[in-house]
């Protein structure tokens, strides 16, 4: 970089996550597109950007619509606390309304400029002193004004005495399709400095939002899409993979397992900021495991958090009644918080949002997740491990406890795709298998890894009870169990 020359000063748009892959927010006095489909959240954008510029920092906006109308603007962004009516007493808001009047026909006119246009949104910007202005959408000018070589040059005009003004810029405009042209026209994207892309897609029946920023002249930004998803009291949040950093520090400090033959087994508990997956067949005790982590967690005095994807409340409650556990009790007792949720009730990025919004209210010790294989069921592949990553980057950066489950599809043991895809991502694996054995089932647990610790690597023995799990001695006369073919030496022996 020369000497008199200065890198592109940034505009912090306030909007979550979206900072962080535009590595500081929109080039400050310049003109952004934001370009979407359908249904891709243009308008939460474009009314986001003014809305949090208020909030946060204080700095007044202008927003013009050339398609909704002002009230209908100001009743639907409303859901999300954004209280646009009182901004405009208070002279931090100003609405120049180039919508359509209703149940008139709309005018195409020929040679015609945007002067009366222009100087009603600069007047606008001086009455408020406005730092941000926010365009809603153009794409209803090219109805009006077919004379698009025209259109482009008054849109050109628009956006660069704004910028003289001293104002940041973005302005909506259509697309076709996700993966199509920039825009519908084909002009917008040409008007500005910048482009971003909103996407909403349609996976496995499902839809996924995602955002990139396919250009930000002069400036740095991250690349590729990044999730995000529409909070009702938040806006546009935005899941940035690329912010995660492996920094976090790694803590000594051991915590039970819930089961004392279990932390003998991991070398003294589990790390304090350990992730530790669990997976097994129906019926191997998954749950009860994690039953037995959320209470061993109330015996030490810590709070523990359950995210419940397969079972009710009144299920997990009467359950763990029936082995001596008492979750109304830890319940009452303010250190336990159970959190049921249908899968198919929402999207996967829906899912974590609000995992760690309850996460950063309810301050837990310990997190459990029964179970993940749910999940998995209902997302992409690629959502589902964004999700994984996601979550548990944010458990370590609290330095909290996670005990997840997973089920596999075989009865006696074999991979699934959540193992496959996930193990990488834990800091302890533990296995929990069925045994044939001579005309009778039997259960074995492993601890297949833990990472920075020793741990037994026995596959052992354990029987359930009215009491809950009990781990005995390891197998010494059986080979093959993982591989869901045993072979016995013996005789198969009782059950400890």
């Amino acid at each position: 970089m020369k000497a008199h020359e200065q890198p592109v000063e940034k505009h912090a748009t306030g909007i979550q996550g979206f900072d962080l892959i535009s590595e500081g927010g929109l080039p400050r006095h310049r003109a952004t597109l934001i370009a979407g489909t359908a249904g891709s959240a243009k308008t939460v954008f474009a009314t986001q950007f003014l809305a949090a510029g208020i909030e946060q920092q204080r700095e007044p906006g202008v927003f013009v619509t050339f398609e909704d109308g002002v009230a209908d603007i100001r009743r639907n962004m409303l859901g999300f606390g954004w209280d646009i009516a009182r901004w405009e007493k208070e002279g931090t808001w100003a609405f120049v309304d180039a919508s359509p009047v209703p149940d008139e026909p709309t005018p195409v006119v020929g040679a015609f400029d945007l002067s009366g246009l222009l100087a009603r949104i600069e007047h606008a910007v001086k009455k408020v002193k406005a730092k941000r202005v926010s365009l809603d959408s153009l794409n209803a000018l090219f109805v009006q004004f077919p004379e698009h070589q025209v259109l482009r040059a008054e849109m050109f005009r628009i956006t660069t005495t704004l910028k003289r003004l001293g104002v940041t810029v973005v302005f909506t405009g259509e697309r076709t399709e996700d993966y199509g042209e920039v825009t519908r026209f084909g002009i917008e994207e040409f008007v500005a400095d910048n482009v971003v892309i909103l996407r909403n897609l349609l996976e496995n029946e499902r839809r996924r939002r995602t955002v990139e920023i396919l250009k930000m002249r002069g400036a740095p930004h991250q690349r590729g899409e990044f999730p995000f998803t529409i909070s009702p009291h938040d806006g546009i949040i935005v899941i940035p993979l690329s912010g995660i950093e492996l920094t976090q520090s790694s803590s000594t400090v051991r915590v039970t397992s819930g089961l004392e033959e279990l932390d003998e087994m991991c070398g003294g508990g589990f790390f304090r900021d350990s992730i530790i997956l669990a997976s097994g067949a129906t019926g191997t005790g998954k749950t009860l495991l994690v039953t037995q982590f959320l209470a061993g967690g109330y015996e030490a005095g810590e709070r523990c958090l359950l995210f419940a994807f397969e079972e009710s409340r009144d299920q997990l409650f009467r359950n763990a009644a029936a082995w001596g556990m008492d979750f109304a009790r830890m319940e009452k007792d303010e250190r336990l918080k159970v959190v049921n949720r249908y899968p198919h009730a929402m999207a996967m990025e829906d899912h974590l949002v609000e995992m760690m919004q309850t996460i950063d209210e309810f301050k837990p010790n310990r997190v459990a997740v029964d179970s993940l294989s749910a999940l998995e069921r209902v997302a992409s592949l690629r959502s589902f491990r964004e999700f994984v990553i996601s979550l548990t980057s944010y458990l370590k950066k609290k330095e909290t406890a996670g005990l997840f489950t997973s089920t596999t599809p075989g009865l006696l043991g074999g991979g699934s795709v959540t193992e496959k895809h996930i193990s990488t991502l834990t800091d302890s694996i533990i296995l929990l298998r069925y045994v044939e054995a001579f005309g009778r089932m039997l259960r074995s647990i492993v601890v297949l890894k833990m990472r920075g610790s020793h741990h037994d690597s026995d596959l052992r023995r354990y029987t359930i009870d009215g009491t809950g799990m009990h781990i005995g001695e390891p197998f010494r006369d059986v080979n093959g169990i993982l591989s869901g073919q045993p072979v016995f030496s013996g005789d198969g022996g009782e059950d400890d």
